[in-house]
């Protein structure tokens, strides 16, 4: 009996490991898929104009990335610069202050905006996020501008990754034990001391983490932010300004003008970007994150 509760073990641990390498070599094998489609347009051009130019005329052979690149981090740092305090505090206030009715009342609320698909979000953006930029922000800042801008991916993005991160940092808080802030609230401290100096702090690990994952989706979103970015090559000089996020361009174009020389391949280059920033951003993400958890540990 013993013999073959230890051949299930075995047996449970090489598929574990088997499934782990899989994943791993599904990742490898997307960037070696992309790269190899990419190699024509990198062998053809310098691989710092491709980066740095931002002229796009597929028709001259024209492929320059720069605004392309400038494009998704803007409407990325926007989206998260407003989605990220929000989320923050609507965490700590399910978590913390709310009553246990209105917990099980949002909580079903927040996983129901998580999946709502991004179309809606991208029409719901169109419909009112543009049209507020356009007629009610734009004017008191800049003389003309349609709407469709980084400012509108950017909210249309916030509110798409809020319903995410609140779901994540509110289960972080959760898990932060009661006796914890028992414990400080007995030493003489107020709600919100203990919530800034125990919860917060001991929280941190996986409010980078939540940060980290709502960035990675941010980067990858499509439809939405096609929608509402305005698909504009010139690099974006303002928030008002439209703007063409890399997603964006791929979805846009792929399968269209497949005859044009090295067009296809420039846009498995533009794939091959998107891949090695998120990858790289998660890479250093990671790093970030041992380093904190060593601390307090």
């Amino acid at each position: 009996m013993l013999k073959i509760r230890l051949i299930k073990d075995r047996i449970a641990r090489h598929l574990m490991l088997g499934l782990t390498v899989f994943g791993l070599l599904i990742l490898f094998i997307i960037g070696a898929v992309l790269l190899i489609k990419s190699l024509p347009v990198i062998n053809q051009y310098h691989f710092g104009d491709l980066l740095g130019n931002s002229s796009w005329r597929p028709f001259k052979g024209e492929f320059g990335f720069f605004s392309f690149i400038l494009s998704t981090l803007y409407v990325t740092l926007i989206a998260i610069v407003l989605a990220f305090p929000l989320s923050l505090l609507a965490s700590i206030y399910l978590s913390e202050y709310a009553t246990a009715r209105l917990q099980k009342f949002f909580s079903p609320v927040v996983d129901l905006l998580s999946g709502i698909p991004p179309v809606i979000y991208g029409v719901w953006g169109t419909l009112t996020i543009v049209p507020l930029i356009s007629e009610t922000l734009a004017p008191h800042f800049v003389d003309f501008s349609t709407g469709y801008s980084v400012l509108a991916g950017g909210v249309v993005l916030a509110i798409m990754i809020i319903p995410l991160i609140i779901s994540i940092l509110t289960e972080v808080f959760n898990a932060i034990p009661r006796e914890t802030r028992e414990a400080s609230l007995s030493l003489g401290a107020t709600k919100w001391e203990t919530v800034k100096k125990v919860v917060l702090r001991k929280s941190t690990p996986g409010i980078i983490a939540a940060v980290v994952l709502a960035i990675s989706r941010a980067f990858g979103e499509t439809i939405a932010v096609l929608m509402v970015c305005g698909n504009f090559t010139d690099v974006p000089r303002s928030v008002f300004d439209a703007c063409y996020p890399l997603p964006a361009l791929i979805a846009n174009n792929y399968g269209e003008m497949m005859s044009l020389p090295d067009y296809e391949s420039a846009l498995m280059f533009a794939a091959l970007l998107l891949f090695a920033i998120i990858i790289l951003f998660n890479a250093v993400s990671r790093l970030i994150l041992n380093q904190i958890n060593h601390r307090y540990q």
